[in-house]
């Protein structure tokens, strides 16, 4: 039998079991991208709370279980004491400070892997029940291959901390922060397709798609980035604002050689960059705004356009103050927090832009 496509909007009420197994999964998949956010958020108290070292090994499974007594704790200290961290930085730590630091690394993996549980259990349930169309099953398999290869990353990044440095590389540091943000746009996007809207014509998605994954890369760029200024803690130095050290284009962005290492490990260059772009995000999504403006006139794709302006705005004005008070925790992780709230907004805009998947009548 031939099937034909057709819009998710169109469908007549014989359709509504799919219209019930769209938003079944939707909704799990929000909950799934608000999981992936609530880890964005925990990760970036473990790092600001210098505690992404504190546990030493990567146990998967056995790892659920915490220390239970005076002995466990005293080993997992034990082994704490091995790494350069504490010999350097924490030497004479006492053991309830220990526990403090654990608990936000063991919070950040148990979080993960409750959101592998929190995926696999119910796709599996709605594969088995056949609430899963067969187009979404391998991209909901691909997701979850993408979570498994989340927490190998994680790990790559703590490993790099535990036998000649004291904190870990701000390069793996960077890529882990930057995968976490492309799991949640993935799903998120799948998630916003799912939802029964018409798309924009024909002739504006061609107008204003282009300017979209324009801002969209920017987003993650301007993520990675991001990873890089917490992996140096650059935050914590020339807190003024909008002079550089005294200066709109501060001496010394070059100062290591080759030329190319002051982009990853100066941490003048790295902070400096991180307000540049900032400031050419600002500009593509206000031209983005404007140019929706004058190809649409459809709300529902201008509205998600002024949404990321918003955000976008509201993202500034929070790392503005992160630099100025000098990385409060309250301050800092709403400013990642709402990072991951501007690329919700730009996943949105394409997603508005499309429309809802097509499906099979």
């Amino acid at each position: 039998m031939t099937a034909s496509l057709t819009s998710f909007a169109g469908f007549s009420a014989d359709d509504m079991a799919i219209r019930r197994n769209r938003a079944m999964v939707r909704w799990w998949l929000y909950l799934i991208c608000l999981l992936v956010l609530a880890m964005v958020v925990v990760g970036g108290a473990t790092r600001l709370t210098e505690s992404g070292l504190s546990i030493t090994e990567w146990k998967p499974i056995h790892g659920v279980i915490p220390p239970l007594n005076h002995a466990e704790w005293q080993e997992e200290f034990e082994k704490y004491q091995q790494i350069p961290e504490y010999k350097l930085i924490n030497k004479g730590m006492s053991l309830e400070e220990f526990k403090f630091i654990f608990w936000w690394e063991w919070s950040h993996r148990l979080l993960g892997r409750l959101i592998g549980v929190v995926f696999f259990v119910p796709m599996v349930v709605f594969w088995a029940r056949g609430q899963i169309e067969p187009w979404l099953k391998p991209r909901l398999v691909f997701g979850l291959f993408l979570g498994g290869l989340q927490g190998a990353i994680g790990w790559w990044m703590v490993a790099s901390g535990l036998v000649d440095r004291t904190d870990v590389s701000q390069y793996r540091l960077a890529i882990h922060l930057t995968i976490a943000c492309f799991i949640f746009a993935y799903l998120f996007m799948i998630a916003r397709r799912l939802k029964p809207r018409e798309g924009a014509a024909a002739d504006e998605q061609a107008a204003l798609s282009g300017t979209g994954r324009a801002v969209l890369t920017l987003v993650f760029l301007q993520i990675f980035l991001g990873g890089l200024v917490a992996g140096l803690n650059a935050g914590l130095t020339f807190n003024t604002w909008p002079l550089m050290d005294g200066q709109i284009v501060p001496h010394g962005l070059f100062a290591m050689t080759p030329a190319w290492l002051n982009f990853f490990e100066n941490v003048m260059t790295v902070q400096f960059q991180h307000r540049m772009t900032a400031y050419v995000l600002i500009a593509a999504v206000i031209y983005l705004v404007i140019k929706t403006r004058r190809v649409s006139t459809s709300n529902r794709v201008r509205r998600p356009a002024y949404h990321l302006a918003g955000f976008v705005l509201l993202q500034v004005v929070f790392g503005i103050l992160t630099l100025l008070y000098q990385v409060p925790l309250d301050i800092a992780l709403t400013h990642q927090a709402f990072a991951v709230i501007v690329l919700a907004g730009a996943v949105d805009y394409l997603a508005s832009l499309r429309g809802s998947y097509p499906v099979q009548a």
